[in-house]
């Protein structure tokens, strides 16, 4: 049986994308990830052909095929329960969870920052494998009243897998390989004894990364002797955990590298503008074609009217691109596509991915005046130049 990744993550480039909202839980939206769809294809496949007949012979096709349904429904379930357990700690230590999403790997609830202590960090890993841990023990307990009632195998079959997927997901989670739920609590502890985040999580994820390489190697010679599906898994899962480990740490020292860092220090100051008359047509070839930007600040008379984005642009057919003016598409300021010049700049890798953004660049504003615009790009240039200089110290 492999377990599915289950871990906390603030968002980066291991965020899952491309997601579908499915439901609201105590304040968290709770999203899928299309991939999932495929585990979630393979569960019911493995369970209905495979492990159901093998454990419970001469039952009808049909009752195997239910059991692999209500089994991988379950696995959802228990996948939710303990992300969302993640995000009541965190929201109980004042951390904000985005989200829970469901990806291929399992599910994780997206923070926007690290913890800013240990013992925080320490409390929201360890919730996750308790709360797995609590779901095998109630799934155990509800098998043995269906035995007692003698309700049918199939029921009792279901049960006693999701007691023990549960378990395994606990014990697996517990691993201290960052990012799992293990390798934090060793971070945590790290933190604690050394002082120092980075260092913590350069150790952390240097372990993280050789048990996923340890992994991978298992699943080859898992795949090499025949157990071709274990095989890819364990690979699979190998090659996300180590990329997951190194994306954290890379993130850390973005996030370092930025600290104490405001806007109005990183922003351009004489960015490209356009007015508001100007036609989607001469936008695109005047401004969008020449300076590469897929968001420009639109100011009439040295007044901010908003912004205009490449996606605004192909909101309106193509024929009509000679007569429909900037005015007709724009997005006036707001939080979405606005930054303050005293923001730090460590939150803005945040800010450029909220829903309804301008992606990658931001207006500048002060009390209406529009001062510049930040890009992924000025950050990029900074963070190379700073890492350059003044590498961190191992």
């Amino acid at each position: 049986m492999n377990p599915p990744v289950s871990g906390q993550t603030a968002s980066g480039p291991v965020r899952p994308r491309g997601v579908f909202r499915l439901f609201r839980i105590f304040g968290f939206e709770v999203k899928l990830n299309p991939t999932w769809l495929l585990l979630a294809l393979l569960i019911t496949w493995t369970l209905a052909a495979g492990l159901f007949p093998a454990d419970y012979p001469d039952l009808a096709p049909s009752t195997y095929w239910w059991m692999g349904l209500v089994g991988a429904a379950g696995i959802l379930f228990s996948i939710v329960f303990h992300e969302l357990t993640h995000s009541l700690v965190a929201r109980r230590f004042g951390l904000r969870i985005k989200g829970i999403t469901l990806f291929i790997f399992g599910g994780m609830a997206e923070m926007e920052a690290e913890p800013a202590r240990p013992k925080v960090e320490f409390l929201m890993a360890v919730a996750g494998p308790l709360a797995s841990l609590l779901l095998a023990g109630l799934f155990d307990q509800v098998e043995r009243i269906a035995e007692a009632w003698s309700l049918p195998v199939a029921i009792v079959g279901v049960l006693h897998y999701l007691a023990l997927l549960n378990l395994v997901l606990a014990i697996f989670n517990l691993v201290p390989a960052f990012p799992l739920d293990g390798g934090r609590m060793l971070r945590a502890a790290l933190w604690h004894w050394m002082g120092n985040l980075l260092r913590a999580t350069l150790i952390a994820s240097r372990i993280g990364s050789a048990f996923a390489i340890a992994l991978m190697v298992f699943g080859a010679l898992a795949f090499i002797q025949g157990s071709f599906v274990a095989g890819m898994w364990w690979v699979l899962i190998g090659a996300f955990l180590r990329s997951a480990a190194n994306s954290s740490y890379q993130q850390l020292l973005v996030r370092e590298a930025l600290r104490d860092k405001p806007v109005r220090e990183l922003m351009s100051t004489d960015p490209v503008t356009v007015g508001s008359a100007t036609t989607l047509e001469r936008l695109l070839e005047d401004y969008v074609y020449r300076h590469h930007f897929k968001m420009l600040p639109v100011v009439d008379a040295g007044e901010l009217k908003g912004c205009v984005t490449v996606r605004d642009i192909k909101q309106v057919p193509r024929e009509k691109w000679s007569s429909a003016t900037v005015a007709d598409v724009l997005s006036p300021p707001s939080a979405q596509n606005t930054v303050s010049p005293d923001s730090p700049a460590s939150r803005l890798l945040a800010d450029m991915g909220r829903p309804g953004g301008t992606g990658s660049r931001l207006m500048v504003v002060d009390h209406g005046r529009l001062l510049g615009v930040i890009s992924l790009r000025d950050l990029a240039e900074y963070v190379a130049l700073k890492l350059e200089l003044e590498p961190p110290r191992e």
